[in-house]
């Protein structure tokens, strides 16, 4: 009997699958601590309540923190597409804060000062390409070096100092709503939805997957590989910029220590969840939303169990390592198999 797997399970189906349990866990714990009400009631995991005209609760908690995860993983999912890794984006995420937070400490318009960030981390991406493409680098070597260098730049450009700042146009990036959606997540969905456009509507998805499967055919093809792989670094770069800029604006301040810290993991794990392939050629836009969604939804889960923070990297890795296995090619052939008999 011949058994079809040609056509795999979707890369999003695990993660969703693992958000629905986290949620269906945290509903579990509630109710057997407060009875049946107790998910949806206040201080459950399920409520939403407002407080000064503004939604409250766990569930937006998750989609506020999530909003700087899928920032960096929109970015990452470009550069794996091809090929590639930055493990720069934590300290472009510090070196963009530090700008931002300096410029209105300086005196400067707020647009000023986010554009500037923004420029800022633009060209860091592009020094990346400049290290991958201008002088055949590793990628992982090349943005290991940014890594290191971004977080001493940012302590540089604040004095080695937490700077902090007073803007209601900046803050409101990391603590604004609108119609009750979290700012950071709104503008993750915004940036989500342009690149999705973007990839889908043009031929870009294409030329990505062409050049991440095999960059010398794509080349000898007429792909213009090489500008592709460096428009990847710098809309990585750009887009850790934006993250940066909400980490900033969250706590009114620039913390060149801190700021943007393990975020690249946190950009891998979602991306990887989320179905694309670190091999290259293969990506998922939706993928990576979904997987930065489960990853937060993972963290506010063992908070919320009183994990401490130092405890909980170690059942995160553990639920993240699980669902890669069930979105594994080796799981989905042994599902079919089993579905076949």
């Amino acid at each position: 009997m011949s058994v079809d797997v040609a056509r795999p399970r979707a890369p999003i189906t695990w993660p969703l699958l693992g958000i629905a349990l986290l949620l269906t866990t945290n509903a579990a714990f509630d109710i057997a601590a407060r009875g049946w009400s107790a998910p949806f009631a206040p201080g459950g995991f399920l409520h939403v309540g407002w407080h000064d005209g503004a939604p409250i609760g766990a569930l937006i908690d998750v989609l506020n923190h999530s909003g700087k995860t899928l920032l960096l993983a929109l970015g990452m999912t470009l550069v794996v597409a091809v090929r590639g890794i930055d493990l720069s984006v934590g300290s472009i995420m510090a070196v963009a804060g530090a700008v931002a937070a300096t410029r209105i400490e300086a005196g400067s318009p707020a647009l000023v000062a986010i554009g500037l960030a923004l420029a800022c981390a633009a060209a860091l991406g592009a020094w990346n390409a400049v290290l991958v493409v201008g002088l055949g680098l590793q990628p992982f070597v090349a943005t290991l070096v940014l890594m290191v260098a971004g977080r001493g730049l940012a302590q540089m450009i604040t004095d080695s100092r937490i700077a902090t700042f007073h803007d209601a146009t900046l803050e409101w990036i990391g603590n604004g709503r609108l119609v009750g959606v979290p700012a950071p997540f709104l503008l993750a969905v915004v940036a989500w939805v342009g690149l999705a456009l973007l990839v889908h509507k043009t031929a870009l998805r294409m030329l990505l997957e062409a050049v991440g499967g095999n960059p010398e055919a794509a080349r000898l093809a007429g792909v213009r590989a090489k500008t592709l792989i460096a428009g990847a670094y710098v809309a990585s770069g750009l887009l850790a910029g934006c993250a940066g800029l909400i980490v900033a604006a969250n706590i009114k301040g620039a913390d060149p220590f801190h700021a943007g810290q393990n975020a690249e993991l946190a950009a891998i794990f979602a991306v990887v969840v989320g179905g694309t392939s670190l091999a290259g050629g293969r990506f998922s836009l939706a993928g990576a939303a979904v997987g930065a969604v489960f990853l937060q939804t993972l963290t506010t889960t063992l908070y919320a169990r009183d994990v401490p923070a130092d405890v909980a990297p170690l059942p995160q890795a553990l639920v993240i390592l699980l669902v890669c296995m069930l979105a594994s090619p080796v799981m989905r052939r042994r599902f079919a198999l089993r579905r076949a008999t």
